[in-house]
């Protein structure tokens, strides 16, 4: 019976062979619970903590915390839950669309130039769906999309570029002269 739910919940096909490891990037609510499982039913049939964490791609802390919930309360312990937080207020489908968006360009969506800021992410959200996002959680949900990377370019003041600075590779004052102990 066990083995039923978990073939219906992970396909034979996507779960690992011998000790080969599970770790892809990113899995789904249900994905993470049957990975779960099949730790379990590794755990009872004798493999050990590290075994387990190996063959599942996690951490032995991790492989550690299931066995004991596998202890403490059983299965049920091992099963999803809901999810804490608040909701999301797009729906799955929207978030399809909104990737759809990104891909076409800001200026299918009624922007003058090629370029999707966070700003404008979320001005295109909210014409689109009526829904209002703050700019940097614009920047989270992209990411959680795979539509960017979460990069930040780091940006030298105005002073430091025009004078130059004791930290960049091509300043015009000596080393005497940034620090007097320096001889």
């Amino acid at each position: 019976m066990f083995s039923d739910i978990l073939e219906s919940l992970w396909p034979l096909s996507n779960r690992a062979g011998s000790m080969d490891t599970v770790a892809p990037s990113i899995l789904s609510r249900d994905e993470m619970e049957s990975r779960r499982l099949e730790a379990a039913v590794e755990l009872q049939n004798g493999l050990s903590q590290s075994q387990v964490a190996r063959k599942f791609g996690v951490s032995r802390t991790t492989a550690s915390r299931w066995c004991r919930a596998l202890e403490g309360k059983g299965l049920e312990a091992l099963r999803k839950r809901r999810a804490p937080g608040r909701p999301s207020r797009l729906n799955a489908e929207q978030l399809r669309q909104l990737a759809e968006l990104y891909q076409a360009g800001p200026r299918l969506a009624g922007f003058n130039t090629d370029l999707w800021t966070t700003s404008r992410f979320a001005e295109a959200i909210l014409a689109r769906f009526a829904v209002r996002y703050d700019p940097d959680h614009v920047g989270r949900i992209m990411h959680r999309l795979g539509l960017r990377a979460r990069t930040r370019q780091r940006r030298r003041s105005l002073e430091a570029t025009a004078y130059g600075s004791r930290y960049s590779p091509n300043t015009s004052l000596s080393r005497s002269e940034i620090s007097p102990t320096v001889a």
